[in-house]
C-alpha cells in the first residue's frame, strides 16, 4: 500500500468514526446542559464551593464567575509548581522558576497547554497530576460553558439571563468530560500507552547505552488532553512519544478525540436552538474548511517540489515514522484547527507551505471545528458577522435565528474578531523589533520570522504547538506569551458574553420571505468565504514574509 493511499484510507476512517458519534454525543451534549436536575455528586460540588447552581446569572455574573474561577486556577497551580519541591512524588525535581511558573500555570488554566519545558524533566507526579490534569478538564468545560451561554443568547428571548456558570462548569466535567476521559484512557492502555506512579529509572537503548525515564498517569491526561483539546504532554515529544501515542491507531484514535466533541457540539447548537439543520449548516462549514486543510497538507508534504523530496516520496524530515506523512498531516490539521496544541511531529520541519497551513488553522481562529466550546462560539461570531454581510449586500436588515443583528451586536462581534490578530502581530513585530529576544532564534531568515509568528499565534489562539525552533524558556517569552495566553483567552470571552445578553434580551423576529435562509448550502458557502477572506486580509502581510516568502524561495 502506498503513502498517499494510507493517508487517504485513514481520513476516510477517521471521518467515519466522526459521523457514528455525531448525534448520540450531540443529543446527550444537548440534555446535559437543559436538564433541571442535579446528580449527587453534583450536589456534592455545589455545596463545597458555596454555589447554588439553580440561580441564573445575566452576562456580567457570568463573565465575573469565570474571571474568578480561573484566576483561583491560575494562583494555585503557580504555587504548586513553586512549592513542587518540597510536595511528594517530586521525583526528585526541583521548584519551578517564576516566569516559567507564570508561563505554564496561565497556559493550562486558558486551555493553551503552551510548554516550554521538558515534562519528563521539571515536573514531578504531583504537579502533573493534581495541577495540569485537572486544568485539563475545568478549562475545556470553560470553553463549552461559554459556548453554551452564547447558544442560550440565541435561544432566549426577553431576557438577560444565561443560564449559571457553576452548573454549566460542574455538568461539563462530570457529565461530559469525565466519562469520556475514562473510556479514552482505557482504549489507551490498551493499546500501550502506559498509566503508573514509578520513579525515575534507567532503560537501554538499541544503539547501546542508557538513559533515564520517569513513568506518570500518562494514558488519563492523554485522552483529556485530546478531550479537552488542551494539547499539552507528558513528555517532551508530546504525541510523537511512544508513550503517549504507541501505534498507528492510538494516532488515529487521539486525532479522534480532538474533533469529537467541537464538531459533535454543532449538533448540540441545533437541538438547543430548536433547529437541528442550523447545526448542520454550522458543521457543513467547519467540515469543509478541515477538509480543504487536510488536502492542501498532503499536496504540500507529498508533492513538495525538489529532488531530495520526489526521490523520498514526500518531506519525511520530521515526521514520526511510524504514522508517516498522511498520519502526520492529518494530526497536524486537526491540531491547529483545534485549540489543541498537541503535536505527533516536528512542525518546524514541515514544507514552508504545510508550515503556513498550520499557522493559517490557527489564525482562522481555530473554528473548523475549532477548541472545546471555544470553536463552537467563534463559528457563531462569524455567522453574525457573515449574515450582516448578506444583509448589506440585498439592502435588508441582517437577522439570525430570529435575532436582529444591529449596531451593538456588530461592534461586539467585530471587537471579537480583531482582539486576537491584534495580540498575534504587536508581540511579534515587538519581539522582532527588541535586540535581545531574537536570539532565541535557531534558524535565521523566512523561518526564523515564521517561528517567532508561530509563537504568538499559537499563545494568542490558545493553541500551544510550537515550531519548535524557537528557544522559549527565557524571561521574555514565558512572560509575552503569558500575557497573550491570557488576554488572548479572557478578552474575546467578554464580547462573546456581552453579544450572548444582548440577544437573550431581543423579542424574536418573524421569519419573512426576506428573511436569509442561514441553514441552506448557500449560506455555508458564504461563511466559508467570509472566514478565508477576513483571515486573509489580516494576516497575509505577515504570512507573506514568513511561510510564503520561504515556500517559495524553496
Amino acid at each position: 500500500m502506498g503513502p498517499v493511499l494510507a493517508g487517504v484510507l485513514q481520513l476516510v476512517a477517521l471521518i467515519g468514526a466522526l459521523a457514528l458519534a455525531y448525534v448520540p454525543l450531540g443529543n446527550h451534549m444537548a440534555r446535559v446542559y437543559s436538564s433541571d436536575k442535579h446528580l449527587r455528586v453534583e450536589k456534592w460540588t455545589y455545596r463545597a464551593i458555596g454555589a447554588n447552581p439553580d440561580t441564573e446569572m445575566t452576562w456580567p455574573a457570568y463573565l465575573r464567575a469565570i474571571l474568578a474561577f480561573s484566576a483561583a486556577g491560575v494562583l494555585f497551580l503557580y504555587l504548586l509548581q513553586r512549592l513542587q519541591g518540597i510536595l511528594p512524588g517530586s521525583l526528585g525535581f526541583d521548584s519551578v522558576n517564576p516566569a516559567q511558573s507564570f508561563d505554564t500555570a496561565v497556559s493550562f488554566v486558558t486551555n493553551t497547554n503552551w510548554q516550554s519545558y521538558y515534562g519528563e524533566q521539571t515536573m514531578g507526579h504531583v504537579v502533573q497530576t493534581a495541577g495540569l490534569a485537572v486544568q485539563n478538564f475545568v478549562s475545556a468545560a470553560v470553553g463549552m460553558a461559554v459556548a453554551v451561554a452564547l447558544v442560550r443568547g440565541f435561544a432566549r428571548s426577553r431576557t438577560g439571563e444565561l443560564g449559571n456558570f457553576w452548573a454549566d462548569l460542574v455538568r461539563g466535567t462530570l457529565r461530559i468530560l469525565v466519562p469520556l476521559s475514562v473510556v479514552a484512557a482505557v482504549i489507551l492502555v490498551a493499546c500501550g500507552a502506559i498509566q503508573n506512579f514509578s520513579g525515575i529509572h534507567e532503560v537501554g537503548q538499541f544503539m547501546g547505552g542508557s538513559q533515564q525515564w520517569n513513568g506518570g498517569a500518562v494514558a488519563s491526561q492523554e485522552a483529556i488532553k485530546e478531550i479537552g483539546t488542551n494539547g499539552g504532554g507528558y513528555f517532551n515529544a508530546n504525541s510523537a512519544h511512544p508513550f503517549e501515542n504507541p501505534t498507528p491507531f492510538t494516532n488515529l484514535f487521539e486525532i479522534f478525540l480532538i474533533l469529537v466533541i467541537p464538531f459533535a457540539l454543532t449538533r448540540t447548537f441545533g437541538v438547543l436552538v430548536g433547529s437541528v439543520r442550523q447545526g448542520y449548516a454550522i458543521l457543513a462549514t467547519m467540515f469543509t474548511i478541515w477538509l480543504g486543510f487536510v488536502a492542501l497538507m498532503m499536496w504540500a508534504e507529498f508533492a513538495h517540489h525538489g529532488p531530495a523530496l520526489q526521490a523520498a516520496g514526500g518531506a519525511y524530515e520530521g515526521k514520526e515514522v511510524r504514522f508517516g506523512i498522511g498520519g502526520s498531516s492529518i494530526f497536524a490539521v486537526s491540531t491547529t484547527l483545534t485549540s489543541t496544541g498537541a503535536v505527533d511531529s516536528f512542525h518546524s520541519s514541515f514544507t514552508g507551505l504545510g508550515g503556513g497551513i498550520t499557522m493559517l488553522g490557527m489564525m482562522l481562529g481555530e473554528i473548523a471545528p475549532g477548541g472545546t466550546g471555544s470553536g463552537l462560539y467563534g463559528m457563531l461570531i462569524m455567522a453574525v458577522i457573515a449574515v450582516f454581510i448578506a444583509g448589506l449586500m440585498v439592502g435588508r436588515t441582517p437577522e439570525y435565528l430570529g435575532k436582529k443583528i444591529g449596531t451593538r451586536e456588530m461592534k461586539l462581534a467585530a471587537c471579537y474578531i480583531l482582539i486576537t490578530p491584534a495580540l498575534v502581530l504587536v508581540f511579534t513585530a515587538v519581539s522582532m523589533a527588541l535586540p535581545t529576544p531574537p536570539h532565541s532564534m535557531l534558524n535565521s531568515g523566512a523561518h526564523g520570522f515564521s517561528e517567532v509568528l508561530y509563537a504568538f499565534t499559537s499563545a494568542a489562539n490558545n493553541n500551544g504547538s510550537a515550531f519548535a525552533g524557537l528557544n522559549a524558556n527565557t524571561d521574555w517569552y514565558n512572560t509575552m506569551t503569558g500575557l497573550a495566553m491570557l488576554l488572548g483567552r479572557f478578552l474575546p470571552m467578554i464580547f462573546v458574553l456581552a453579544l450572548a445578553g444582548s440577544l437573550a434580551e431581543q423579542k424574536p423576529v418573524p421569519e419573512t420571505a426576506g428573511t436569509l435562509r442561514t441553514e441552506k448550502p448557500l449560506f455555508t458557502g458564504l461563511l466559508v468565504g467570509a472566514i478565508l477572506i477576513i483571515t486573509g486580509l489580516t494576516y497575509f502581510p505577515a504570512l507573506a514574509l514568513g511561510p510564503l516568502a520561504e515556500g517559495l524561495a524553496s
